[in-house]
């Protein structure tokens, strides 16, 4: 495979609106969280959030997605009231405050959530569980609007425990393929479904390098990929592995290089969508794969 090769055709339609996935898009992160892992406590107010996903707009994100609980592994559980108070005024100003053109997606599993933030405004529903919350699939085919579904086993608080596979790439192929039959049967159009290999969840070392590098395995799938790994313990562990002293230790913040590199190695494997905190940083690596892939695709 070469590695400029243009991204395979997709579209996904919300309402009025069309997403062109044969080129790439930023999905810039706003954790309007107090104890996300990397930016907890930081968008947690409306002003601030809308200012933060203005700053992302303007650095080229297509995608801002909004979060109101942390699935990070032992996080604790947000009640329905506080998740829709934190996120659906935040929908609200900033399709208020940015215009109609941004898409923006809600990271939540909770049915009652992603309606609230529907009706105010948003466009795609992102969820770690896959639409397996009680009322989840009906309520998105009713909506009728993308969604994402990622590949997790169990929950934030169990899945480092089954971490177990008897082959990563196949299997997350085959549960993913499941998943998709299982939303599909009760009414989720095929051609709203966005797929995330969900690197982080469930997975250990070992299982991200062999998802990383056979990524392009799950284009058989024949859906649009998002891909998501910013700041996550994987690339620690790269840097922790790196034999240089000063990034065997870092911040979450300190991994936007490393998690910018991850971000082209899976765009040039089929990803049409790449999520991330940095979108400055990921903007630059996708301007200059986009002008090489013109190059030789002219």
């Amino acid at each position: 495979m070469s590695l400029f090769q243009p991204l395979p055709s997709y579209k996904i339609s919300s309402c009025d609106k069309t997403l062109d996935l044969s080129q790439p898009h930023i999905m810039g992160i706003l954790n309007v969280t107090p104890d996300s892992f990397s930016d907890g406590g930081q968008f947690n107010v409306v002003d601030k959030a809308v200012a933060h996903c203005q700053q992302m707009i303007e650095e080229g994100a297509t995608i801002i997605d909004i979060g109101g609980e942390s699935t990070r592994p032992n996080a604790d559980a947000v009640g329905t009231a506080e998740e829709m108070q934190r996120v659906v005024p935040v929908v609200r100003a900033i399709r208020q405050q940015c215009g109609e053109d941004i898409w923006l997606s809600i990271d939540t599993s909770n049915p009652e959530v992603m309606k609230a933030a529907f009706d105010a405004g948003a466009d795609i529903w992102n969820d770690v569980r896959a639409l397996k919350r009680e009322g989840a699939a009906v309520l998105a085919a009713e909506l009728d609007i993308p969604v994402m579904l990622m590949h997790m086993r169990g929950e934030p608080t169990t899945m480092n425990n089954l971490a177990h596979y008897d082959d990563v790439i196949s299997d997350v192929r085959a549960e993913l393929l499941s998943r998709i039959d299982e939303v599909t049967r009760i009414g989720v159009k095929r051609e709203k479904i966005i797929i995330d290999p969900g690197f982080g969840f469930a997975k250990d070392y070992e299982h991200h390098c062999a998802l990383l590098s056979q990524l392009s395995s799950l284009q058989a799938l024949g859906l649009p990929m998002m891909f998501g790994i910013s700041r996550k313990r994987f690339l620690a562990e790269v840097l922790s592995k790196s034999g240089v002293e000063v990034v065997t230790t870092t911040n979450a913040v300190d991994r936007d290089v490393v998690g910018t590199a991850a971000g082209i190695f899976a765009l040039q494997q089929g990803a049409g969508i790449i999520r991330t905190h940095n979108v400055a940083m990921m903007q630059q690596a996708v301007a200059l794969w986009r002008q090489l892939s013109a190059h030789n695709y002219p």
